[in-house]
């Protein structure tokens, strides 16, 4: 009862509610553009959260990622091209129900069950995060240490791409957040006499550049995406007698998209495929799916909404962010001076609780902007491609400049638009780096720290028993990930032998 107390609190007295609405507005806006993921809508915005009450700054974000996974299913709904990554697998029977002249019902199909998902998502996040979180009290230094590495392990190990390259963008991450002051001693390092540098690298900068600099490098190359009617398209949502019919995709969706949500480097695309063929699976109509099936745009936009909470679950209790838009999220607690992980449930309470009542009014807020913010988004769908591509690089340049008033940050930021165009095209993976970067000074100070307690015998990693689990999970992630690299290159080389044409 503490705890809704405090996010009563919370959403009467401070702008959480407006935070919430604005942040499933921009969401629903960011995601209906193709190119625009979750994790760069938030990327856009974090500038903009600077100078704003922590609380209010993170649900903003939060209720961003909410309504940007709604949002990629309308143009792929609409104009058969997924606004994000895990929209992909709602194009199969959307665009089909588009084409049928089905469209309004397909959108309300996909709100409704968007909700749902949702609302699943936030009620796991709000029972098991703060139980979670307790078992992570009895972590020490080097416990945290080995966290740190397994998290970084797990993703390196499940992002796409070749666990080399994994680890390479990993390490770049790493040697990015040494850039600085050294945390232990004070000493500074790595700045090459530029004084911008003593503070470090801003995560905003770095996760700016990354996603959004470099995708809109990449969407230059690209042919503009296809336009739609807004005058046809109105949102029709499924009567009673029809949802009776959907709620098996969309529990399955749910509940699918709550595992991976806290599985490390699963993530909504993966959890929207598993749906789709599980709902399949256990429908009783499945010759219907991939020719305009209810079902199969049902579970994948449940599981995506799922996704979105749950993702938040392995952040706030150990710190370890599992996907893209949540190392974001991460990025922003740690530039409102917010800690991730055990201790923020005891020393933040009003942010967690906060946080939670916000995203609560975000998923039942998405109901009712799903069909305001229609018009406006599909507006912006039709706008020429250059005109778009050049207000977004406006708005990536006013915000970063916004942070310090400097111009360094621009040229910061375009480098690593650079860095993040450069591994694209050579499919390095992005979450590594992320994830290198936020959890540097988590890895770092607990290493040395454990080693001051032994004057340097790294036996002490071994001989704790959590950090010596931890730390043998992960290398059986990497072994495990080296062995089916190693199995795909092998495949791979017999079927040029067997085939020399292909």
């Amino acid at each position: 009862m503490d705890g809704l107390a405090i996010a009563l609190d919370i959403l009467t007295t401070t702008p959480a509610v407006f935070a919430a609405l604005a942040g499933v507005a921009w969401g629903i806006v960011g995601g209906a553009l193709p190119g625009i993921s979750p994790s760069i809508a938030l990327a856009l915005l974090l500038p903009f959260t600077y100078g704003m009450d922590p609380t209010t700054a993170i649900i903003l974000l939060g209720a961003t990622y909410v309504g940007a996974e709604y949002g990629g299913s309308i143009p792929a709904i609409l104009i058969n091209t997924p606004g994000t990554n895990a929209a992909a697998a709602t194009v199969i029977d959307g665009y089909y129900m588009h084409r049928e002249g089905r469209g309004g019902e397909a959108l309300g199909i996909s709100l409704q069950s968007g909700v749902i998902g949702g609302i699943v998502g936030i009620t796991f996040l709000i029972l098991f995060t703060e139980p979670l979180s307790r078992v992570a009290l009895a972590f020490n230094f080097p416990a945290y240490f080995a966290l740190g590495i397994l998290g970084l392990t797990v993703i390196v190990s499940l992002s796409s791409g070749s666990l080399i390259k994994g680890m390479m963008t990993a390490t770049l991450g790493l040697m990015i957040s040494t850039i600085g002051t050294d945390p232990m001693s004070g000493v500074t390092r790595f700045t090459f006499g530029q004084p911008e540098l003593l503070t470090g690298v801003e995560y905003v900068i770095v996760m700016v550049g990354v996603f959004a600099i470099s995708e809109l490098m990449m969407t230059a190359n690209t042919p503009d995406w296809g336009k739609t009617d807004a005058r046809q398209t109105r949102i029709k949502l499924p009567s009673f007698r029809q949802w009776r019919k959907l709620w098996r995709a969309q529990g399955i969706g749910s509940g699918i998209g709550v595992f991976e949500g806290v599985m490390p480097g699963a993530g909504g695309s993966i959890a929207a495929f598993m749906s789709y063929n599980e709902a399949r699976r256990w429908s009783k109509e499945p010759e219907k799916f991939g020719k305009g099936s209810e079902e199969g745009i049902a579970a994948p936009e449940a599981a995506n909404n799922a996704v979105a909470c749950t993702a938040l679950v392995p952040v706030l209790s150990f710190g370890i962010p599992g996907s893209n838009s949540a190392a974001i999220l991460m990025g922003g607690m740690l530039i409102h001076g917010l800690t991730p992980g055990p201790m923020l449930f005891q020393k933040e309470p009003e942010f967690v609780y906060g946080l939670f009542g916000g995203l609560v009014v975000a998923n039942i807020a998405q109901l009712l902007l799903g069909i305001v913010m229609m018009t406006p988004a599909l507006w912006l769908v039709n706008r020429p491609k250059p005109y778009l591509m050049a207000a977004i690089f406006a708005l990536v340049f006013s915000g970063i400049y916004s942070i310090h008033d400097n111009t360094y940050d621009l040229y910061l930021v375009l480098l690593f638009g650079v860095v993040g165009y450069l591994l694209r095209v050579f499919g390095f993976p992005f979450l590594p780096l992320v994830l290198g970067l936020v959890l540097g000074y988590l890895v770092e100070s607990n290493y040395r720290r454990s080693l001051e307690l032994t004057a340097g015998d790294h036996r002490i990693f071994w001989e704790t028993p959590i950090s010596f689990w931890l730390l043998a999970t992960a290398g059986v992630f990497v072994a495990g990930s080296a062995i089916r690299d190693v199995m795909v290159g092998r495949k791979a080389t017999r079927q040029v032998v067997e085939d020399p044409a292909a």
